[in-house]
């Protein structure tokens, strides 16, 4: 079993919306926090969404307040981020993972949102 399986990124004009998926590892997911980070050239990976073990809390950075969704099914081991009203500076390559990360990353989803 891959460890991290991210899916649902595309090519989208700005104001548009995206649903990303991220299937994990039993090992991985552990019914404990995780989040999606994006990774833009030149730039570190940031975590852009949070939630806890049980869904009751999320946080995000201020860039996307208002804009990203995120959830889980935690019988499903797949965390989703649903990105609204989506903005070029939103392009990148989306990562989902343990909080803090474990070490191993999946292949991401690359977003790319046209002006």
């Amino acid at each position: 079993q891959v460890p991290l399986v991210e899916s649902g990124g595309g090519t989208v004009q700005a104001g548009g919306s995206l649903r990303l998926s991220c299937t994990a590892s039993g090992r991985i997911f552990s019914n404990g926090p995780m989040g999606w980070y994006r990774q833009v050239p030149g730039k570190q990976r940031e975590l852009v969404a949070g939630i806890t073990a049980s869904g009751g809390v999320t946080n995000y950075v201020d860039s996307v307040k208002g804009r990203f969704t995120i959830s889980r099914d935690n019988a499903k081991n797949t965390v989703y981020l649903q990105m609204n009203s989506l903005k070029p500076e939103d392009t990148g390559v989306y990562y989902c993972n343990a909080r803090p990360p474990s070490g191993y990353w999946g292949q991401g989803t690359q977003v790319t949102v046209s002006s």
